[in-house]
């Protein structure tokens, strides 16, 4: 069974135009995604590439040092070792709102059903499901809560303030 990819609009993606290269691998043509390791070793000839580049975080890992070259990085994937693990959470959030990152954040790692929701409000665009979990059950957890009631990426603001303007 292989890791379903998902797009948090509700759909999956039939094909990743993504390959993810370990710092000794050469870069096959297409869009790539490195390490933030090897993005320090080869930034300038990375940037110079014609095909998108992206890179892969793990948690703690510094956002900060990403942060002028955001407008040229395609994608920032960030990596889940555990389902608790909760600084991507953090890392997403704060991409969109502090660095205003407008490309693709993916969560990928140990990705699961009940992390879908939440995942969507904090500002990630494409999931890389764990192989094991149901892709109609994936489906159906972006539209867990009818509801919002705090503010998020995905809703700016609280329900209380949204009940009273509208």
């Amino acid at each position: 069974m292989s890791a379903q990819l998902l797009h948090v609009e509700g759909r999956f993606i039939d094909a990743d135009s993504w390959t993810a290269v370990s710092a000794d691998d050469a870069l096959p043509a297409g869009p790539v995604l490195v390490t933030l390791d090897r993005w320090r070793a080869e930034r300038e000839a990375l940037l110079a590439r014609a095909a998108p580049v992206g890179v892969v975080l793990e948690p703690g890992q510094p956002l900060e040092e990403l942060a002028a070259d955001l407008p040229r990085i395609a994608c920032i994937a960030l990596r889940f070792p555990s389902p608790g693990e909760g600084r991507p959470y953090s890392a997403a959030r704060l991409l969109r709102e502090r660095y205003g990152y407008r490309g693709e954040i993916r969560a990928i790692g140990e990705v699961l059903i009940d992390q879908v929701y939440f995942l969507k409000r904090s500002g990630f665009d494409v999931l890389v499901m764990r192989a094991d979990q149901d892709p109609q059950a994936t489906l159906a957890a972006l539209q867990a809560f009818s509801v919002r009631y705090q503010p998020a990426w995905d809703e700016a603001l609280p329900l209380y303030r949204r009940r009273a303007t509208g």
